[in-house]
């Protein structure tokens, strides 16, 4: 086995066995651990300005990144007419950009605020640090690597959909420059650590409180206080 066979066929197999298996046990034995275990009454200034960006700019990169795995011919349609390539190539730069700076905020944050750093654990720095890994190898990518819209379709669609379909092909990734092989590996390594950490929250829906069980809270104060 060579480095191309462990780090883009046996990594991702491990990847998806832990993101699949470690997400049922939580959702169905630890429903309640499945939060984000919100920070903001410690610090809401930093929160917000990290926050914002990376959260919207996430969220479009990822929809991007799916419409191109569920239906790259019409990506592919899109970008027939330069103009709309330019602008879906300089969109997706802009949001990348705007995602990386949100990640620095909150990673700042988790390491500089005593109040939030003292309820941040080692896998939350973890989880951070390979998610702003990930933006800042995208951004590069984006900037060094142009027209990823389109090669994207040529490499990485039929890639991803030969590791879901159980037919492995990492000669698609392996003549890549080093930069997009770790940009691989690492989403991978994310995805494995996602539901170890308090990022399994994003795949929460609201309806989860409709079946789980219910949760008490029991509030004590000072009866003298009251009279």
């Amino acid at each position: 086995m060579d480095w191309n066979q462990f780090l883009f066929v046996v990594f991702p197999y491990i990847s998806l066995t832990l993101f699949i298996a470690v997400t049922i046990y939580r959702v169905v034995y630890r429903p309640f651990t499945v939060s984000s275990l919100s920070s903001q009454l410690l610090e809401r200034k930093q929160l917000y300005w990290g926050s914002i960006p990376f959260h919207h700019g996430v969220l479009w990169i990822l929809l991007f990144h799916l419409v191109a795995l569920l239906t790259p011919k019409v990506l592919l349609l899109w970008n027939a007419v330069p103009l709309r390539l330019y602008l879906l190539e300089i969109s997706g730069f802009i949001l990348g950009l705007w995602a990386l700076v949100g990640v620095v905020f909150l990673f700042w944050r988790r390491l500089t605020v005593p109040y939030v750093k003292a309820v941040t654990t080692r896998i939350d720095i973890l989880v951070l640090l390979l998610t702003l890994i990930s933006m800042l190898t995208g951004v590069l990518t984006a900037s060094l690597y142009r027209f990823g819209s389109v090669w994207f379709t040529g490499v990485f669609t039929p890639y991803l959909w030969s590791i879901l379909t159980l037919q492995p092909c990492p000669e698609l990734v392996a003549p890549l420059p080093w930069l997009i092989q770790l940009h691989v590996f690492n989403n991978f390594a994310l995805l494995a650590l996602l539901p170890f950490s308090r990022l399994i929250h994003i795949l929460s829906w609201p309806l989860d409180y409709l079946i789980r069980p219910w949760q008490i809270v029991i509030g004590m104060r000072d009866r003298k206080a009251t009279k």
